[in-house]
């Protein structure tokens, strides 16, 4: 690629618009740029939009009558586009919160939860699974797959065979027993406590 060096005429078509200054002017610093750009961001986006604020950045300077050195164009635009690739290094960096691989789990708890209250959510779910699993086979599949699936209800119908309207009746069933287990489950003292002893 030959390297262009520029005088004050050429600054001056760029702030008049000239046409064909300002398409040889972008093509010449895109490709410049797209050179310094390809081995340091990843993707065709990420380059076209560091490109995009870089010209953004410099069309507001010159218009502002910042820039007084027309022979240091070349090292000014290339200052430009390095503080603008700074940014973005910045900006993404700060949306990404690195993850420990020894975690052992996928969930990260939002940092201002209730610590207590995530808890007792946890607690609430296992109770939650353990009645489901001591409920009959028919209440177990239509509550799971309406609520924990979340099951079209015409997808559950012909699984059971059913018409909609008896599978409202099966679903007000279904949750009766639920809710007599869950009940029965609160109010039962915890292991190794006697009835008594919960007085």
């Amino acid at each position: 690629m030959q390297f262009e060096t520029f005088d004050e005429s050429y600054l001056d078509r760029l702030r008049s618009g000239d046409p064909r200054t300002q398409a040889h002017f972008f093509a010449y610093f895109s490709q410049l740029m797209q050179l310094k750009l390809r081995s340091r961001l990843r993707t065709v986006h990420e380059i076209e939009d560091v490109k995009q604020e870089t010209f953004t950045r410099f069309f507001t300077a010159l218009r502002a009558g910042k820039i007084r050195q027309p022979d240091r164009l070349g090292p000014y635009v290339n200052s430009m586009c390095a503080n603008v690739l700074r940014e973005q290094y910045r900006d993404h960096d700060a949306k990404v919160t690195p993850i420990d691989d020894d975690a052992g789990s996928n969930e990260i708890p939002d940092p201002g939860a209730d610590v207590e209250g995530l808890v007792l959510a946890k607690q609430l779910q296992g109770k939650v699974r353990q009645i489901l699993d001591q409920m009959p086979e028919r209440d177990r599949r239509i509550l799971k797959g309406i609520f924990i699936e979340e099951r079209e209800k015409d997808e559950v119908c012909r699984d059971f065979g059913v018409h909609r309207d008896y599978l409202r009746v099966l679903l007000h069933r279904a949750k009766l027993a639920f809710k007599a287990e869950y009940l029965k489950t609160i109010n039962r003292p915890p292991p190794g406590e006697s009835a008594a002893g919960a007085l």
